[in-house]
């Protein structure tokens, strides 16, 4: 699944990491990224269904197919500058990510066993990952000497056309949920796959249930922010070729970030909502001192007040580094946010059908909130307001989630989780 991801999402998140996908107007890359979150913000919570009824292999397969699409509209769009197919495609893209985060999700939660999800979680997200840090090295390498230029070159979009085909074709090496044995010789739960009209049922009945309303604060924060820090961030203060060779860190850091988390989400405590408690508590320290950082950088430059010369990691010297960092530690906390959020989501349940309309619900909300952020970006709302916006949104999240832990979260020596599964 991991591998799956590094192909598809992993390269999208390169590309949409070099700020405006690569193009030297951003309004086309917002305009399509509208279209992938506002058809994602609904595919996203019915692709729990989806899986429930199609299965892992053939739900994946059809969400990874969508993404070559996406990227061969960029390489369209580098020759005629038609935002048309671009937004078509995203659209498109939207309905096939919920589709493969919705199974990605049920695979990530239910697969693992109950007392290590935060390890898996943190394994697949290095993998994945792992994707946008290659991704971040292809515009890197072939626009290399290309340091004045603005749009990526045809090469660069080719190549992630290329891996997340590849991504199609290793999405039919899943296994079904009760084809999967652990090393301890348990088994996932069976599945019985659903009737369409059950889980459309089931997916109406999320909109009323305590825990995902709780959760619904954390996932609409956890994408809202990558148009501030793709397109404002790295977009506005860097060249073509170190936004590039930014991307590499941010991912990079995110790989470090997930295990950081993944490993105090399973071990820091013998109890597991002690363990919940202390992985909420170091993100929200985390995330706090890293936007304190971002607010302090912001006051250097606006819209109307745009650096004069963009910056290079070879030529800026020290003006690079404090902006660089500020970076990474974005990618840093991206992954410790969005892994934690998921442990608690597989902490709630263990079985492959409930958590993945778990998982869809999270990914559609969460891409009702970038939805909105992109357009904010394209409107051109004050650069310290959007900042403002996303500290705001991560920081409510916290009470609420340690609400969800208090009342929903059982140890394992209870015996059995919420929704009635023994653990």
């Amino acid at each position: 699944m991991g591998f799956v991801c590094f192909c598809c999402p992993g390269m999208f998140n390169a590309l949409s990491g070099m700020g405006g996908g690569g193009q030297v107007d951003p309004t086309a890359a917002n305009n399509a990224n509208t279209a992938v979150y506002t058809a994602f913000t609904v595919f996203g919570v019915l692709g729990g269904a989806f899986y429930n009824v199609l299965g892992p292999r053939l739900t994946l397969a059809a969400g990874c197919s969508t993404y070559v699409l996406y990227a061969g509209s960029f390489l369209y769009y580098n020759h005629h500058h038609h935002q048309a197919f671009a937004i078509v495609a995203g659209a498109l893209l939207g309905c096939g990510a919920g589709l493969l985060w919705a199974g990605e999700g049920a695979v990530m939660t239910s697969y693992p066993p109950p007392h290590r999800k935060g390890t898996y979680i943190a394994l697949f997200w290095s993998i994945f990952n792992l994707g946008g840090v290659i991704g971040g090295l292809i515009p890197f390498i072939l626009n290399y000497r290309r340091s004045s230029s603005a749009s990526v070159n045809d090469a660069t979009y080719i190549a992630f056309m290329c891996f997340m085909f590849a991504g199609v074709l290793l999405s039919f090496g899943i296994l079904p949920a009760n084809s999967v044995v652990r090393d301890d010789g348990s088994t996932c739960s069976a599945v019985k796959y659903s009737r369409p009209s059950k889980e459309f049922a089931a997916v109406l009945r999320l909109f009323l249930d305590k825990k995902m309303l709780l959760i619904v604060p954390a996932a609409w924060a956890s994408n809202f922010f990558y148009s501030y820090q793709f397109n404002n961030v790295n977009g506005l203060l860097f060249n073509l070729r170190t936004r590039g060779f930014n991307n590499v860190f941010y991912w990079g850091a995110q790989m470090a970030g997930s295990f950081a988390i993944g490993y105090i989400m399973d071990f820091s405590f013998k109890s597991r909502r002690a363990r919940g408690f202390a992985g909420i508590s170091l993100v929200a320290v985390i995330g706090t001192v890293i936007w304190a950082g971002g607010l302090a950088n912001q006051h250097g430059y606006s819209f109307d007040n745009l650096p004069v010369k963009k910056l290079d990691f070879k030529d800026s010297g020290k003006d690079f580094a404090g902006p660089f960092m500020l970076y990474m530690s974005y990618g840093l906390l991206d992954a410790m946010y969005q892994s934690m959020v998921y442990w608690l989501i597989g902490a709630l349940a263990n079985d492959s059908m409930t958590l993945s309309r778990y998982s869809g619900f999270y990914k559609g909300v969460q891409s009702a909130g970038a939805a909105v952020a992109w357009q904010i970006d394209t409107r051109k709302v004050p650069l310290m307001s959007q900042l403002v916006i996303n500290w705001s949104l991560t920081t409510v999240s916290y009470p609420l989630l340690v609400i969800l832990v208090y009342v929903f979260v059982k140890d394992e020596d209870d015996g059995e989780d919420v929704s009635g599964n023994k653990v």
